[in-house]
């Protein structure tokens, strides 16, 4: 590799897993308020593959401007290697971790999938020293976003999906449901909503049992076997990490002033039920946080949170990590690693 070239992965066409390719790309310029981090192991979440696929899911007039060529991803953990001059709170040679520019970065300006990468010194905290890099990359964007919904909105950027401001509900001595709950964002809600005293009901396929059960899991259905608006009832929160329209069914499991965040609201048609109902529904947009991050390092290098690692591929096989993430039923985060 010269001087100003790195690996990264680049897609210069939208479509399926095939169009990630491995390749040279131009090294980041450090900017004022930066710092370079030399990345290790890269996270990956659902908005990689809705930018691989030029977010053809949502509606023409909703997709935003994107200028191919294009380096996905926004979660990295890795090692500072150059700091902007006016950057006083880190270091060369710092381990450190970051989810990157978003919502911000969302059209491609995240460029996690790469060897190194550019970040604002305001979304980057030191990586726990508890955890491996691999374990770091799997944290940003999931642990945020279970954070953000439930504990600590941490911002007050408008949403731009609803026309009130999302606000987390006491957790303690509460009965809360998850769905999707062996997911990247389920398997962070069920232990932060365990770790705030609730009772927790994890809803994901049978083959997930113990492992969520050894998450602190009180009660486990199998949705596969048992359809769980059937079955239960008088909850105080679901969070349904799945979302989308089918999020719905979840209104009637939900007491009388009860809530139910979606975590990906698009496509919600329940919101007169609810009224009817006396649930509050509402979400919210993951952002960028250093200063959460930090946080949540101390519950991580404490081992309270977890982060399980379903598979690693090297960051040239990023397309098989897409492929894996298609196939499903994923049991905690899935990561690139870089040498």
């Amino acid at each position: 590799m010269s001087t100003n070239t790195m690996k990264a992965i680049r897609l210069h066409a939208f479509g399926g897993p095939d169009v990630l390719r491995y390749e040279d790309a131009p090294l980041p310029a450090l900017k004022a308020g930066e710092v370079l981090i030399r990345v290790h192991a890269v996270g990956v979440n659902p908005p990689d593959w809705y930018l691989r696929e030029g977010y053809a899911s949502l509606p023409p007039e909703w997709r935003p401007p994107m200028s191919l060529p294009i380096i996905p991803g926004t979660d990295v953990s890795g090692v500072v290697a150059a700091v902007a001059g006016d950057v006083a709170h880190f270091a060369i040679g710092d381990e450190v971790y970051s989810m990157v520019r978003f919502p911000e970065g969302l059209a491609g300006d995240s460029k996690a999938y790469a060897e190194y990468v550019a970040v604002p010194a305001a979304e980057v905290a030191l990586k726990p020293a508890g955890i491996d890099h691999v374990q770091a990359a799997g944290a940003p964007m999931s642990l945020l976003t279970a954070w953000q919904f439930m504990i600590d909105l941490g911002h007050d950027a408008s949403n731009p999906l609803q026309p009130h401001t999302h606000t987390p509900v006491p957790l303690a001595g509460q009965t809360v449901l998850v769905n999707g709950a062996a997911g990247g964002v389920g398997h962070f809600a069920v232990q932060l909503a365990k770790w705030k005293g609730a009772r927790v009901i994890a809803v994901a396929s049978g083959r997930h049992e113990a492992f969520l059960r050894d998450l602190g899991a009180d009660e486990f259905i199998d949705y596969t076997r048992t359809v769980p608006e059937d079955v239960v009832r008088d909850v105080d929160l679901v969070v349904d990490a799945v979302g989308g329209p089918g999020a719905a069914r979840f209104l009637r499991t939900l007491k009388r002033g009860g809530a139910l965040f979606p975590i990906f609201p698009l496509g919600f048609a329940g919101a007169d039920e609810a009224g009817k109902l006396g649930v509050t529904v509402s979400a919210t947009q993951v952002r960028s946080s250093g200063a959460q991050l930090a946080e949540l390092g101390k519950l991580l290098d404490a081992g309270t949170v977890r982060v399980a690692v379903d598979s690693t591929f090297a960051l040239a096989d990023a397309s098989k990590a897409h492929e894996r993430a298609a196939h499903g039923h994923v049991q905690g985060k899935i990561v690139l690693t870089v040498r």
